[in-house]
């Protein structure tokens, strides 16, 4: 955190969540009930639950939730700090920077600018030197004049050993830091010399617009035609898209972002009057990159030609992890056409019917998985064939999505009905699961009356509540995020008057996400406490419950012969503990 703790609470006290929210989003009041219409997902009634006191706000729409900071954070694509910057300038707060954290965001700065001084010293080459003729060449050969240049920051880079080194060290920048920046490499004598050489330079932002890395495509000679930046402090492939900065604002309005597969498609599609565009840098499409996306929007179109669309829209098993909230669609171009090259022809309509006839992931991953039989002329084929596509559908672990699709199967495949094709998913399916590793935490599934009892005693604990304070919750809890949500509340309410809130807003700072969603979502919950002896003593029965089994595995397996001492304090603490599970439920 680049900022004292005490600047932080006072830029939190200044600012109105309230307020804040109506600046995006339509907020309705209702007596001491605020609620507004959730910017974070589609929808028509008001689901997002703002607490004005305590300054948090939870969708009980699509789980979002936080303090003002992450308002701030995800409605305008800032870290912490930088929603700490902007919170603190809107109340007119002038703060204090922590030294340590400063430090740690001024050698990330440092890096942003030395990287930033190369994308000028790459432009103005392109522009100016002779050297950079043939990239100038290729440049408007692909129909980008001047103002495409400047708009994208296109560069060269030239190929000689040291220029930019050259040109970096004259501007005091440290051989260290351009090495650090991925803009030069050093040799065994200790030379440093340019990474980049003889190639057209297309600078990657990070979300922020902050230079952080190149693309760079070969013109001439030997090597890779594309050339990335290495992973560096502030760039990282897995969560970065180019064009992303260019083309948020544009995905939130018109509620789609298109996934092409290089720099020239994203430019392309950009100055085709479609800037929603946005391209991996190097590498795979992967689960980072849709995290990213779905910030910004719940549907995802990726775009290929159709030699690229096999290989590109297997996706590596994102049928087993793409979000039930997020709408992945597959766009097909013609044959032997990137978007590039469909834009540059003037056939911009192609590319809006291929993003409007798009296909879900799933259905098109069939149909693909289908053509590869003879279905219509071999029903041996057609068997086979319906199998091979309920052993994709089976890797989704949402059953009304794998229902879905079974359906749609069926209507390919004439020769089996629905609940065929449902039974060969669900018998796929089943083999999936027995294969698959037990996870730790149990997710959608129904939650145990002990676990229901366990959320209640954390609402209790939030408000405070005097009969579950002084209690070391840890020693009870089932659920490992119970017990570190209580972690995380407990010293502070062990310093507090009984009854008085805790700012919760200031516990979540530093949280992890999904633990500061479920408290948000527990403060918000409107509906009367329950009984607060009686979850106490539930949560309490549990956790005899689990240790009394633990017991009597114990003293089964423990021989009373030659480990007499071990036997009679396992059975001791048996015989106790089921005392006192009795003593407790006799209260019932």
């Amino acid at each position: 955190m680049a900022y004292r703790r005490d600047d932080i609470e006072r830029v939190r006290d200044a600012t109105d969540l309230v307020e804040l929210v109506s600046e995006v989003t339509k907020v309705k009041r209702t007596g001491r009930s605020v609620m507004a219409v959730c910017p974070f997902h589609q929808e028509k009634t008001a689901s997002l639950s703002i607490d004005p006191a305590r300054g948090l706000y939870h969708c009980f729409g699509c789980g979002k939730s936080g303090d003002l900071f992450r308002f701030v954070q995800e409605t305008q694509a800032l870290d912490f700090a930088d929603s700490v910057e902007l919170l603190a300038r809107r109340a007119g707060i002038t703060l204090e920077r922590d030294p340590e954290a400063a430090k740690r965001r001024d050698r990330r700065q440092v890096l942003v600018d030395a990287t930033d001084a190369a994308v000028s010293f790459y432009n103005g080459r392109l522009k100016t030197g002779r050297d950079a003729a043939t990239a100038r060449s290729y440049l408007r050969g692909r129909g980008y004049e001047s103002e495409v240049v400047e708009r994208f920051g296109i560069g060269y880079s030239p190929d000689g050993g040291d220029a930019l080194v050259g040109h970096l060290r004259n501007a005091k920048v440290s051989e260290d830091v351009m090495v650090a920046a991925g803009l030069a490499l050093r040799n065994r004598s200790g030379r440093v010399y340019d990474r980049f050489r003889g190639r057209v330079m297309f600078p990657i932002y990070d979300i922020r617009g902050d230079a952080v890395g190149f693309g760079a495509r070969l013109l001439e000679g030997t090597g890779p035609k594309y050339l990335n930046s290495p992973e560096t402090p502030i760039y990282h492939k897995s969560r970065l898209l180019y064009g992303l900065n260019w083309a948020k604002s544009e995905i939130v309005r018109g509620g789609e972002a298109v996934v092409v597969e290089g720099y020239t498609d994203v430019i392309a599609l950009h100055l085709a009057g479609l800037p929603v565009a946005v391209a991996t840098c190097g590498t795979a499409l992967g689960e980072e990159h849709l995290d990213l996306l779905r910030r910004f929007t719940e549907r995802v179109v990726l775009m290929f030609d159709a030699d690229a669309a096999g290989a590109g829209a297997s996706l590596r098993g994102f049928e087993r992890s793409v979000p039930g909230d997020l709408d992945l669609r597959i766009a097909v171009l013609p044959e032997g056409r990137d978007p590039a090259d469909v834009v540059s022809s003037g056939d911009t309509h192609a590319i809006r019917k291929s993003i409007e006839t798009s296909k879900p992931l799933i259905e098109y991953r069939i149909e693909a998985e289908l053509s590869r039989y003879r279905i219509r002329e071999d029903h041996q084929a057609a068997a086979r064939a319906v199998r091979a596509a309920a052993a994709i559908v089976a890797q989704n672990p949402d059953r009304q999505s794998r229902r879905e699709a079974s359906a749609f199967i069926a209507s390919l495949v004439i020769t089996n009905s629905i609940d065929e094709v449902i039974d060969l998913v669900e018998e796929q399916r089943r083999k999936v699961e027995a294969a698959t590793p037990p996870q730790s935490v149990s997710t959608g599934r129904t939650l145990t009356g002990t676990e229901k009892a366990e959320l209640e005693v954390l609402r209790l604990l939030l408000a405070n509540h005097p009969q579950v304070r002084g209690i070391d919750w840890s020693d009870f809890f089932s659920r490992p995020e119970h017990t570190a949500a209580f972690g995380l509340i407990g010293p502070t309410l062990a310093a507090m008057e009984p009854g008085e809130p805790p700012d919760l807003g200031s516990l979540l700072a530093g949280a992890a996400p999904e633990l500061a969603e479920m408290l948000s979502r527990l403060a918000l919950e409107k509906r009367p406490y329950a009984d607060a002896d009686e979850v106490v003593r539930m949560v309490q029965v549990g956790a005899l419950d689990r240790r009394i089994r633990e017991l009597q595995f114990q003293v089964a397996s423990t021989d009373a012969e030659t480990e007499p001492e071990a036997y009679s304090a396992a059975f001791e603490e048996l015989i106790a503990l089921e005392k006192q599970r009795r003593e407790l439920r006799s209260h019932e």
